[in-house]
């Protein structure tokens, strides 16, 4: 079976730069594959994404090295199964509060008796290979996010399921719990304070830990303080930056142009 690339640098100690795609396209989905992520995530929460945009997705990134992970928009075990079925090697689930959710996700996401994964993995097994059933278990990266109140105050808990890798930090959704501004990069105050402690209790459980950012600055920092995989760039956000810069830098060079 391939393995998970993830999983090797994460246990090597070696962080991972994930990207994020929000846009329904097989072909943007190449053209970020091809610059060197070391993951992909598919957002099927707050992209605008469903099931038949993420199997070409997931082809198109299959046609590099990069390793696809997507966000399902809830815990229902059938869409779950499908995105592994289609070639996902990792799953990043939103608002696990409680041990009970995480318990859920971890069902849907392993083969008995880990779990309750039904056998049909047909694309996952030409990406994955013919013996992917017997390896899946072990191979794909099954994270929980942590973005409320609840989620922490029940995060030892959820930390100890069997079978869940680890956790992924929603700063905006953590922010807005704890009555801030949603946002990802929040500086020194009492936001970043609860984010160390998350980390820090997360890894004594030896726990995977992910988390979104807002800039590169920040991932590297992030990376620094404990955290095996980071977010930073979406291809919305690359799109609009991008073409801001050249309008922008279209701008002086008209400037400079004036009088001709």
């Amino acid at each position: 079976m391939r393995l998970n690339r993830l999983k090797q640098r994460i246990a090597q100690k070696e962080g991972v730069v994930n990207g994020w795609l929000s846009m329904p396209c097989a072909f943007s989905a190449e053209i970020m594959a091809h610059q060197g992520w070391d993951s992909l995530t598919i957002d099927m929460q707050h992209g605008v994404i469903d099931y038949s945009d993420l199997l070409p997705m997931l082809t198109a990134i299959s046609t590099t090295d990069t390793v696809p992970l997507v966000r399902v928009p809830s815990l229902e075990p059938g869409l779950i199964m499908k995105v592994l079925d289609a070639g996902a090697y990792g799953v990043i689930a939103p608002l696990i509060n409680t041990a009970d959710d995480a318990r859920a996700l971890v069902a849907a996401c392993r083969y008995p008796p880990l779990g309750m994964r039904s056998f049909g993995p047909h694309r996952a097994m030409l990406y994955g290979g013919a013996d992917y059933a017997k390896h899946a278990n072990d191979e794909m990266l099954v994270l929980g996010m942590i973005e409320t109140r609840e989620g922490v105050a029940n995060l030892e808990e959820i930390l100890a399921v069997e079978g869940l890798d680890g956790i992924y930090i929603g700063p905006a959704d953590l922010a807005l719990s704890h009555g801030h501004t949603p946002g990802f990069d929040h500086g020194d105050g009492p936001m970043d304070i609860l984010i160390d402690e998350i980390v820090a209790r997360a890894r004594q459980h030896g726990s995977v830990i992910g988390i979104h950012n807002g800039s590169a600055a920040h991932a590297r920092r992030m990376l620094a303080r404990g955290c095996d995989l980071v977010t930073v760039g979406a291809d919305t956000r690359l799109l609009m930056t991008g073409a801001q810069a050249v309008l922008k830098d279209m701008e002086r060079s008209a400037n400079h142009c004036e009088g001709y």
